[in-house]
């Protein structure tokens, strides 16, 4: 199927053309009027002589008069109809983009939308997880064996959530006092009591709270990019309990991002000229389709104070976002969906 924008640009061409060839017949006729009017001054200056050439010259007076209305006509004519033209079809383009854009944005929605209900999952996990007895007991007891247990109890756990770097339980002074990778148990014994994570689960004021943080690297496990989640674990499990400690889940977010930008419906073609991303609230990006700039890169997102749109910047690409619409209990942080799409290129 033809290129709609080729179609456009081949009208906006043959405009140009048409008005270009016109001009230069309409040059060479009033060089040939020019002619045949000295033509017929000198044919008059030779008498009898020059009335032969003198038929001769207004035949090509007449033909070039002829000419010069028949090109004002065309001119007039063709003018018109392609000025018609190429206004339908930049018209046509327009409608095209705007249909275009407002599919990338639907796309960005979605993607957001996914990420919202796989983080929503973890931050009922976290409330779950930190009911279970064996990390209560670990807090409450404080000995190497109650350590332990909770250790292997939070290995079953990670053996089937594998979306999870770890998951830690840590003291009312900030120290992690059991942990569910064997892989990290230099995790056991740390001080994290600076972690925004922890501080936060520990103002939380019933069970039915938690904590959530923007993607970060953390040093203690080699940089991963990990998106904590956390809440107070609380006396006898309940609600309402004293808090004894924290827990906090360290969500795999690279592998688990990556897969939804990279998992946006697109056709092959539209993924050669598109970026899908998702950015936080200060529009830092977090995850990239091409997986440049991550973490490090601001995108220059101007929502207008919008939750979706999309908009045209100076190069032609095409800007869609949607903000984070949230999922039942978790209201998103603030996070939106971006896909910036580049013109197709003429064929």
């Amino acid at each position: 199927m033809s290129n709609p924008r080729e179609i456009v640009e081949l009208a906006h061409e043959v405009r140009r053309l048409a008005s270009n060839k016109i001009d230069d017949i309409n040059g060479i006729n009033r060089e040939t009027t020019f002619l045949a009017v000295n033509a017929l001054i000198e044919a008059a200056r030779a008498g009898d002589a020059g009335k032969g050439f003198a038929v001769v010259a207004n035949q090509v007076k007449y033909v070039a008069t002829r000419i010069a209305e028949i090109t004002t006509s065309l001119n007039k004519e063709l003018a018109g109809s392609l000025s018609k033209l190429t206004e339908l079809g930049d018209r046509m383009i327009e409608r095209l983009r705007s249909h275009e854009g407002q599919r990338c944005a639907d796309l960005a929605l979605n993607m957001i939308d996914i990420i919202d209900r796989n983080l929503y999952e973890r931050s009922c996990d976290v409330r779950w997880w930190a009911t279970d007895s064996a990390v209560v007991d670990c807090l409450k007891h404080r000995s190497d064996a109650s350590s332990d247990y909770a250790s292997k109890r939070l290995a079953v756990i990670l053996d089937s959530y594998t979306v999870y770097r770890d998951i830690w339980v840590v003291d009312r002074d900030g120290v992690v006092v059991a942990n569910g990778r064997h892989a990290s148990s230099s995790a056991r014994g740390q001080k994290v009591a600076d972690a925004r994570w922890f501080s936060a689960a520990m103002e939380t004021t019933s069970g039915a709270q938690y904590a959530a943080t923007d993607v970060e690297t953390l040093p203690r496990m080699g940089n991963a990019q990990v998106a904590a989640y956390s809440t107070a674990v609380r006396e006898g499990g309940s609600v309402a309990g004293r808090a004894l400690g924290a827990l906090v889940v360290l969500f795999d977010w690279a592998p688990q991002a990556q897969a939804v930008v990279n998992g946006v419906r697109l056709s092959q073609e539209a993924w050669q000229r598109t970026r899908c991303m998702i950015v936080d609230s200060s529009f830092r990006v977090i995850a990239a389709s091409d997986g440049k700039g991550i973490l490090d890169e601001r995108f220059p997102l101007k929502t207008d104070g919008k939750p979706s749109g999309f908009y045209s910047v100076s190069d032609g690409t095409t800007v869609s976002f949607a903000a984070t619409p949230g999922y039942e209990t978790y209201r998103g942080l603030g996070w939106y969906g971006v896909i910036c799409q580049k013109p197709a290129s003429r064929q």
